[in-house]
Order: structure tokens, then sequence, then C-alpha cells
């Protein structure tokens, strides 16, 4: 063989002849890798959901087989002021700070009645006000009235005229020949057969919702001068789990009649008071 001749496993080694190899295994693992570090770059942390707050069951304190909010019993006169305030100030959120201030049942005006341990039903209510009204200082006695008609002692504020019937009923146990339980209210009754009425009747307690009561006093047939009390059927809620301060139908013109004049400047006051009782 030549000498001229040279093998090409003899050649002399060239400038990557040093450089390490790279395995075919080692490069699948580095193209893995990458691949690994850009999926995980392009999939976002996934955002922390806001824990939410636990709102109290609305439907702890009603017992819908008997009809009740059981929580009104539980408020005394502060607090009763305070739930009345919220009620206005949401069916009013039109009104400035200084007329809902004008609207405001000051605290004086309730009776606490929180220490009244008995369910709030329709049988219990009678004995509800002779506990009440016999705590009376010179209070008058349920069974008896003023001799100037449509001059009631108590009057019992409802929701609806069906529940006002109901109450009616219930309360008739005070009735005497001299001192009627008058119904103020009934879908067949219109306004001026009622006026007419109350204008010949001596009661010593009316039972309507507020809007006819309103109606009455407006029409000079319902007299406020005899009146000691003021009992809103506030426990009692319908099918639909609301009260008389849960719509707007009735939480709006309770509160006009509730602040009329000739009743608000009698509440808390040291002789002639109007007192304010949720039942």
């Amino acid at each position: 063989m030549s000498e001229s001749y040279r093998s090409p496993l003899s050649r002399s080694p060239g400038p990557n002849d040093n450089a390490p190899s790279s395995s075919p295994s080692r490069t699948a693992k580095r193209k893995r890798s990458t691949k690994d570090d850009q999926e995980a770059m392009s999939i976002k942390p996934a955002k922390r959901k806001k824990a939410k707050k636990a709102k109290p069951d609305e439907d702890e304190n009603l017992d819908l087989k008997q009809g009740l909010n059981l929580a009104i019993g539980k408020l005394d006169s502060r607090i009763q002021a305070d739930y009345v305030a919220q009620r206005t100030k949401r069916f009013s959120s039109d009104l400035s700070l200084v007329e809902l201030e004008d609207r405001h049942i000051p605290e004086t005006a309730f009776r606490d009645t929180s220490e009244w341990e008995r369910l709030r039903i329709l049988q219990n209510m009678p004995d509800f006000l002779d506990h009440y009204s016999s705590r009376t200082e010179g209070g008058r006695s349920l069974s008896t009235a003023s001799k100037k008609t449509g001059s009631p002692h108590t009057l019992v504020i409802t929701s609806a005229g069906l529940r006002a019937a109901d109450i009616t009923r219930t309360l008739r146990t005070f009735q005497t020949k001299e001192a009627v339980v008058a119904k103020l209210f009934a879908k067949h009754i219109k306004l001026k057969d009622a006026i007419e009425y109350v204008k010949k009747t001596r009661m010593s307690i009316g039972v309507g919702t507020p809007s006819r009561i309103i109606d009455l006093l407006d029409a000079g047939a319902l007299m406020s001068s005899k009146l000691e009390r003021v009992v809103i059927d506030s426990s009692h809620i319908d099918q639909k789990k609301r009260g008389i301060f849960d719509m707007r139908e009735t939480q709006q013109p309770l509160m006009l009649l509730l602040n009329r004049p000739e009743l608000k400047t009698r509440y808390g006051g040291s002789s002639g008071t109007i007192q304010v009782l949720m039942y």
C-alpha cells in the first residue's frame, strides 16, 4: 500500500472532535424538559375563590306552621325602635337623613314586652292585652268604652282584612253592650258605610288595617283623644313569610299612622300617654 494513502480512520482530529457528543436519550430528556417548562408557564395559576360570608339563616326565627316571626317577641324597646327605623329606611330610600329622622318613632313610644314568653299566636292575644293593659297606670279596663262614640282606648293594626276579622272575633271576649270590639275594615264594607258605623258606635277596641284607620281618622269618625295603646300585629306572617313591616303597601301606611301628630306628641309623655305594643 502506498504511503500517500491515508485511511479515513487515521485523519487528524477536527476542532469539534473533542466536544462531548449528545446522546439520543439526553436530547430527548432536554426536549421533554423544555416542553414541560413551556407548559408550566402557559398554565395560569387558579384564582383563589373568595370565601362566602356565612349569612344568618333568615328562616331560623320563622315558624311557618304557626305563621309567626318569633324574633319580634324578643325585641326590647330600643331594638324595636331600631327595627322600625330600618324598615322605614328600606322602603323610603328616596328620603333624606333629615326626613328619615322626622319619621323616627322614639324608643319611649314602645312598650317593652320581651318578657312575654308565650307564643304570639291569635289565641293568646286576649291574655297579652289583658296582661299589659292591667299594668298601665290609670288605664281603662279593656271591657269599658268612652261615652263618646268612635273613641277606642285600643287600636289593633294588622296587615289585611281577613286577619282583622280573625282578630276581632278573638278579642270579642272583652265586648259588652256598652263597649264594642269593632272591625274597622272588610273588603265588602265601603268607606262611607264604615264612617257611619264608627260615628254611632261606642267602642273599646278597634281593629283594622293602617290605611283604613287613617281614612277614618281623616274623616273625623274615629277619634284618638281616648287612645291609650296601639297594638301592632307584627309577629304574624303570611304564606310568603311577610309581616306587616315587610311589605311596602302596609309598612308605609303604618308609619304614616304612627307619625300622625295627634299620636306622636303623646308618645312617652307623663300624662295621656300612648304606648305602642308589638305583638
